[in-house]
C-alpha cells in the first residue's frame, strides 16, 4: 500500500478501506506520507467525501496514529470543543467553571483555522504559558487546577497534527470528514467520560446554514458515541461575533472579565448551556445554577488561575491581567457611515480582517501578533447614529488600522432591526 494509490482511489471516487484509512493515517504519523500527498487526501475527501463507515475509521485511524491517555482521577473527566466561530472564547470560561464543579477538563485544543481564532493563539497571548506540556506536567495541573487548555502533544493523534495544518492553508477545512476525524481523534485520544460539541451556524461559522450544522453535528455525536464517548452537540448561533472582540489577547479580556464577574452576555449564557449538558451526563444536577456560582464566588476565576500559573504563566495572572496583556499600538474606531441599526454582518470578513492584521494566519509559517483584532463590536439589532463607532480596531500600524476599518465597515450593514436567532438553535442527542 502507498500513498498514491490511496489518493487515485479517492480521485476516481472509491471508497478507502479501513486498512488504507489506517496506513495513511500511520504515513502521516511517521512522515511516510509527503506534505503533498497529505493535501491532495485532504482535497479528494473534501471533494469526494466519506461513508458514515470510513468516516469513523479514518477518526480512529488517526486517533490510534499515536498515544491514547487514561486517567485515575477522583471525579468524572469531560471536555468541550466548538466548530469554529468568531470571538468564540468559551473554551477559556467554561474549563474552570467545570473544574470549580469537581470536574476534571484536559481540553486539547487547536490554533486558529481559516477565519476563525484558535484557542492556543489566545492563551499564547499570556506571557510564558506553555500550550504544550510534558505529559507528566500535564498530569500534575490537571490534578491541582481541575482543568489544563494544552495544545496536542507529539504523541496525541500525531496524523491529525500534520492534516490540520495542511488543511488550514489548502481550502479544505470546511469538509464534514475531515472536521469529524480532526475533532474526535483529539479528543477520544485524551480519554474522555463525556464530551460536549458547540457546533457553530451562520455568517462567522463554517457551517453557514442549519442544514449543514445538522449534518455536521450527527457526524460527530454518532461518531463519538459509536467510539464509546457519551455525547451531545448544541447549535448555536453565529451570525454575529460571541464575544464583542476578535483577536487573541482582546478575547482573553473578554475572558477575564466573565471570570471576574464584570461581565455576562452571551458568552457567559453559551458556556453555561454546554456546561449544563456535559454535567447531566456526569450525573451532576442544578449544572446551571451550579457554574454561575462558580463565577460569582470568584471559584472560577481561582482555576484558571491555578492552571495559568502551573502551566508557566504568570502566578498573579487574575488579579493583573490588564497589566500583563499585550496592547497594540494603534487603536482607530470605525465610525459608521450612517444611521440605523447593525442588520447583518458578515462574520467570516469581520475573521479574515483580524488574520489580515497579523491575528491569525495566512500561511502556516506566519508568526501571529497577540495584541491585534478588533474590540467593542456592536451586536445586531443595535441602534448607531451616524459617526458613531461599530467596532474598535487595534493594530500594528496605521496603515493596517484603516485597511482593517474599511474591513469592518463593508461587513457590517446598517438599516431597519433584524430579528434575532436565538442563541442556542437546537439540541443534538
Amino acid at each position: 500500500m502507498d500513498a498514491r494509490t490511496v489518493i487515485a482511489a479517492l480521485r476516481r471516487g472509491e471508497e478507502p478501506s479501513g486498512a488504507a484509512l489506517r496506513w495513511f493515517a500511520q504515513g502521516l504519523a511517521s512522515g511516510a506520507v509527503s506534505d503533498a500527498q497529505a493535501g491532495a487526501f485532504a482535497m479528494g475527501v473534501c471533494l469526494r467525501g466519506l461513508s458514515e463507515e470510513a468516516r469513523a475509521a479514518l477518526t480512529l485511524a488517526m486517533r490510534d496514529s499515536g498515544h491514547v491517555l487514561r486517567w485515575n482521577l477522583p471525579g468524572p473527566v469531560l471536555d468541550k470543543h466548538s466548530t469554529g466561530g468568531v470571538g468564540d472564547c468559551v473554551s477559556l470560561v467554561l474549563a474552570p467553571m467545570l473544574a470549580a464543579c469537581g470536574v476534571y477538563v484536559p481540553m486539547i485544543s487547536g490554533r486558529g483555522l481559516g477565519h476563525t481564532g484558535g484557542t492556543l493563539d489566545k492563551l499564547e497571548a499570556i506571557p510564558s504559558y506553555d500550550t504544550a506540556p510534558s505529559e507528566a506536567r500535564l498530569r500534575d495541573v490537571l490534578r491541582e487546577a481541575g482543568c489544563a487548555i494544552v495544545s496536542a502533544s507529539e504523541g496525541i493523534a500525531p496524523a491529525d497534527k500534520r492534516l490540520y495544518a495542511i488543511r488550514d492553508v489548502s481550502a479544505t477545512v470546511e469538509s464534514l470528514d475531515l472536521i469529524t476525524a480532526s475533532i474526535l481523534s483529539k479528543k477520544l485520544a485524551a480519554g474522555l467520560e463525556g464530551l460536549v460539541l458547540d457546533v457553530k451556524v451562520g455568517s462567522g461559522a463554517f457551517m453557514k446554514t442549519m442544514e449543514e450544522a445538522r449534518a455536521l453535528a450527527r457526524s460527530l455525536v454518532g461518531t463519538a458515541n459509536a467510539a464509546g464517548c457519551p455525547t451531545t452537540a448544541l447549535i448555536t448561533d453565529m451570525d454575529q461575533p460571541l464575544a464583542d472582540a476578535l483577536g487573541n489577547a482582546l478575547e482573553v479580556r473578554c475572558v477575564m472579565q466573565v471570570l471576574t464577574g464584570g461581565a455576562g452576555g452571551p458568552l457567559l449564557d453559551l458556556s453555561v448551556a454546554l456546561g449544563a449538558e456535559l454535567l447531566a451526563s456526569a450525573g451532576i444536577e442544578g449544572g446551571a445554577a451550579r457554574l454561575r456560582e462558580t463565577v460569582t464566588s470568584g471559584a472560577a476565576a481561582e482555576r484558571f488561575g491555578r492552571m495559568v500559573a502551573g502551566l508557566g504563566g504568570p502566578p498573579d495572572f487574575v488579579e493583573r491581567w490588564r497589566d500583563l496583556l499585550p496592547a497594540a499600538p494603534v487603536v482607530l474606531d470605525v465610525p459608521a457611515p450612517e444611521a440605523g441599526h447593525v442588520a447583518a454582518m458578515d462574520g467570516e470578513a469581520l475573521g479574515l480582517a483580524v488574520v489580515h492584521l497579523g491575528g491569525g494566519r495566512e500561511v502556516e509559517t506566519d508568526r501571529v501578533d497577540p495584541a491585534v483584532g478588533l474590540s467593542d463590536v456592536l451586536r445586531l439589532g443595535q441602534r448607531v447614529e451616524t459617526g458613531q463607532p461599530l467596532a474598535r480596531v487595534h493594530a500594528a500600524s496605521r496603515a493596517a488600522a484603516e485597511a482593517a476599518a474599511a474591513a469592518v465597515t463593508a461587513a457590517i450593514r446598517l438599516g431597519d432591526a433584524p430579528d434575532v436567532a436565538p442563541l442556542v438553535r437546537e439540541r443534538i442527542a
